[in-house]
């Protein structure tokens, strides 16, 4: 059985939920296929991964209005509507934190593709994001999950070791660049999953 002495948690999709639909359904009059079509060829995921490693907002929406000035009321609704996309906190993962964080047996750390623009807001809104010994916002770092480097900078500001942390990511492609570099990888999908796929590293709570 592995040592685990630190546990590092993804934020958006494990401990806040984050959902654009909760705009565009709105904007797209609630137009499934229409909001969709928009996420797959305008606002696109990697177009806003984009901003998530450090790329500026106001230059990432001018940048779509150029191309697609048909949809410039839309696009902005992006970043302009930011916070309504922003669901709440999922409990049962807060409650979960918050016991392995009381049962101070672990480093508790976290690492996030979050644009620096956008997470003061998230710090405002969430008391437990002030919980971690540390956050690493990859917007701050100027790169991202799943690229090497954002693992190496985690490992090395506070102090870990691979074989001895647990990382906890709902995209399965963070946590395979994760296990690449010998670091423990749980897929998140659920907090009640969660607490079992835990114990598989003798954490129990």
């Amino acid at each position: 059985m592995k040592h685990i002495d630190t546990i590092i948690f993804d934020l958006g999709g494990v401990l806040i939920d984050w959902n654009p639909e909760y705009v565009f359904l709105d904007v797209f009059n609630g137009d499934r296929q229409k909001m969709q079509w928009f996420f797959d060829t305008i606002c696109t995921h990697d177009w806003n991964e984009n901003q998530d490693a450090g790329y500026p907002i106001i230059q990432a929406t001018q940048d779509l209005v150029n191309r697609f000035p048909d949809y410039e009321t839309e696009i902005r609704a992006f970043y302009g509507r930011w916070e309504e996309m922003l669901g709440g906190a999922i409990h049962g993962t807060v409650d979960i934190l918050e016991k392995l964080i009381a049962s101070k047996k672990y480093k508790m750390v976290a690492l996030t593709n979050w644009s620096h623009e956008t997470f003061p807001i998230a710090l405002e809104r969430f008391e437990f994001l002030h919980w971690f010994e540390g956050v690493l916002v990859s917007g701050e770092e100027k790169t991202r999950k799943p690229f090497d480097e954002i693992y190496h900078l985690t490992l090395k500001r506070f102090h870990i070791k691979a074989e001895n942390a647990v990382f906890i990511d709902d995209n399965l492609r963070n946590i395979e660049a994760a296990n690449n570099l010998g670091i423990n990888g749980i897929h998140f999908k659920n907090p009640e999953l969660l607490l079992e796929q835990l114990k598989a590293y003798n954490i129990h709570i």
